[in-house]
């Protein structure tokens, strides 16, 4: 039975010269995976799915049960603005199934709408606008260097970057993706991009999207995009905070006009649940071995599990960008960075809130001080703990997460421990160019 949404798009594809459909859809690192059908097998897909081998895609499924369905779904269809008008190309986001139609369990999709239907059930919807920094470089004599070496909001005159970011935007918002703002970024070469808020998972959607964009328009403008969390020692870290907000039909779930910082109780649980469970799910937010280094990396990256108004040292920030406007209250976390599969990230942190409004959780006070600045002591006395400084050290707290466990499902959980065990073992045996440069003279 052929939707009305799955009919539009049928339509659609009708009135142009449609090449070919990409599905889309994600393994569970995030890393974006892509089949091409022609238009004519649409709507087969939309009844049957395309069946593919799931045991040839990272952590989806075991060799002895590798049949898995991509199912589209028609809500995400969009032509792609960088092919020619002459051979158009459509994606699709899909969900992933078994042979029998039941959810996949290692799908990142459905982890994430296993998570909002928990919060549907309590009466809520996850409203999400994540800022977005990555560095853009090029080659140059073999090595890789920024493309200018401009700062924070710096105009750069006939400056790659600025041209780059209006040719992104372009491009996003044909694909149906609004912008808020995009700047120049405090590092060389280090570029922001702003989301509008959407619900989360059109966000995680938007996220897979705006990687492919953004690299697809670097690579035509003679530069490359990373979104390493730390690409350059010396230089800031790339980080993806993430703005919050739970609603209550059309009500924001997190105002209370008479409220501290015009936060409701349910703002605060939300608050206290995250910051609870912050050093559990940093493995899933924080993935790599990199990404510690940006968080233990200076250049007001999160290292400390905290939370305070309009507090760019804590783990959590409550903005006071629109104090009047009840719709624009939300919370920022700033820890994510933009290397984390959106879905997963997306998914434990929405847990995490959810464990502090159903166990009405108490929140801590909140922090006035530049956290960086307080001694150890001092935040021992505060009550202020450290996120993990390691992967290593994040997968021995995820390890023993009851909430983690049940947010991602046991096949994804015990992927991503295996994967990120083997990620810290090779890591720990490479011979770093700081061990040469130090100890080679000398031992």
């Amino acid at each position: 039975m052929i939707s009305s949404a799955q009919e539009q798009v049928l339509y659609q594809i009708a009135q142009t010269d449609t090449r070919f459909v990409r599905l889309w859809f994600t393994d569970v690192l995030g890393v974006l995976k892509s089949v091409a059908i022609d238009p004519v097998e649409l709507e087969r897909a939309f009844t049957e799915g395309v069946g593919f081998d799931g045991s040839s895609i990272e952590g989806l499924t075991r060799v002895y049960e590798s049949d898995m369905v991509l199912m589209p779904d028609a809500a995400t269809f969009q032509f792609l603005p960088w092919r020619a008008e002459d051979e158009q190309v459509a994606r699709m986001f899909c969900d992933l199934k078994n042979p029998d139609g039941s959810p996949a369990a290692a799908d990142p999709r459905a982890v994430l709408e296993r998570a909002l239907e928990h919060a549907a059930k309590l009466g809520f919807s996850m409203r999400v606008h994540p800022e977005i920094e990555f560095y853009l470089v090029r080659y140059e004599d073999g090595t890789i260097v920024p493309v200018d070496g401009a700062g924070y909001f710096d105009h750069v005159v006939r400056g790659g970057g600025n041209d780059f970011r209006r040719r992104a935007i372009m491009m996003l918002e044909k694909m149906g993706i609004s912008v808020e703002m995009s700047h120049h970024e405090g590092g060389p070469g280090q570029n922001e991009i702003d989301l509008r808020s959407v619900d989360a998972l059109s966000a995680a959607d938007n996220l897979m999207t705006f990687r492919t964009v953004v690299e697809e328009v670097a690579l035509r403008e003679g530069m490359m995009a990373t979104f390493m969390p730390k690409p350059f020692a010396d230089g800031p870290g790339s980080g993806m905070h993430t703005h919050i907000a739970l609603f209550e039909g059309e009500t924001n779930a997190f105002h209370d006009p008479g409220g501290k910082y015009q936060l409701s109780r349910t703002a605060r649980c939300f608050i206290a649940g995250i910051l609870r469970h912050a050093r559990e799910i940093s493995a899933v937010t924080n993935q790599h071995v990199n990404s510690y280094k940006r968080l233990w990396g200076g250049g007001e990256a999160p290292s400390f599990v905290c939370w305070g108004h309009n507090n760019r040292s804590s783990l959590i920030r409550v903005p006071n960008y629109k104090p009047y406007n009840p719709q624009a209250a939300r919370i920022e976390y700033r820890a994510m960075d933009p290397a984390a599969n959106p879905y997963l990230a997306y998914a434990v942190l929405l847990e995490a809130g959810l464990a502090g409004i159903e166990n009405d959780y108490d929140l801590m006070p909140d922090s006035e001080d530049d956290v960086w600045a307080l001694t150890d002591q001092e935040r021992q006395v505060l009550g202020i703990n450290s996120l993990p400084n390691s992967l290593q050290n994040a997968v021995d707290e995820m390890r023993g997460s009851e909430l983690v466990a049940a947010t991602l499902g046991e096949d994804v959980f015990d992927f991503v421990i295996r994967n990120k065990e083997k990620e810290w073992r090779e890591y720990r045996a490479q011979v770093t160019p700081f061990e040469m440069h130090q100890f080679f003279p000398l031992l």
